[in-house]
């Protein structure tokens, strides 16, 4: 693969500072390398634990969608994002690229804000403050692909108030273009999950996504 060796020398440059970011923040803080060269293993190595992650766990959510960015992908600081067990985390996406310009992974931050929380509402109360306003989002941080690809199309579910195999052909096209904006179709067998899952064939899925091209401008 080209830039290979110059991929693999930035993984071994930044394993290294994981453990001393994690530590300044302390135990409400994690932080992830991704190597993205390998979707279904991406997470290189882990110091912390607020998500759950592992090594050789899959991407997530946010690198689908910074895979989708792809050179148009920026830092993302200081995001603020709801874990599927309902915990409030303030995220840092930070994406790496080889000398060409490519994306080759991120590193990430996450810390959990459930204990500053605690606090900030107690102060609140105190001071007579208005609530902090809370996200609406909810990240999946699974480390199976399968399960984050479900997460969305559950998401589209609820959004539409029915199961994704009785959408109409306008929504189901709606659904499609969210997915493909979400980065989905960068994984290696895309097509094949996502029809099974949407309950139709490949063949009307890649009409679904060619049908979305002609109305690109």
């Amino acid at each position: 693969m080209p830039g290979s060796s110059t991929a693999d020398a930035v993984f071994a440059a930044l394993s290294p500072v994981l453990e001393g970011i994690a530590a300044t923040f302390g135990r409400s803080c994690e932080v992830v390398l991704h190597d993205y060269r390998d979707q279904e293993r991406s997470v290189v190595a882990v110091a912390g634990s607020v998500t759950g992650r592992e090594p050789g766990d899959a991407m997530s959510e946010i690198g689908l969608r910074v895979l989708a960015a792809g050179d148009d992908a920026r830092n993302e600081v200081g995001y603020v994002t709801r874990a599927q067990d309902g915990r409030l985390l303030k995220c840092t996406t930070l994406p790496l690229r080889d000398v060409d310009g490519t994306v080759i992974g991120a590193l990430c931050v996450n810390i959990d804000l459930s204990a500053i929380n605690r606090a900030t509402g107690v102060l609140s109360d105190l001071l007579g403050l208005s609530s902090v306003e809370e996200p609406d989002t909810t990240t999946n941080f699974s480390g199976d692909l399968d399960q984050v690809v479900d997460s969305l199309v559950e998401r589209a579910e609820r959004a539409h108030a029915v199961p994704v195999t009785a959408l109409g052909r306008e929504e189901r096209l709606a659904l499609v273009r969210s997915l493909n904006e979400a980065g989905v179709f960068g994984l290696r067998g895309a097509p094949g999950r996502i029809a099974k899952r949407l309950g139709i064939s490949r063949t009307g899925l890649y009409n679904d996504l060619a049908e979305l091209k002609k109305d690109k401008p």
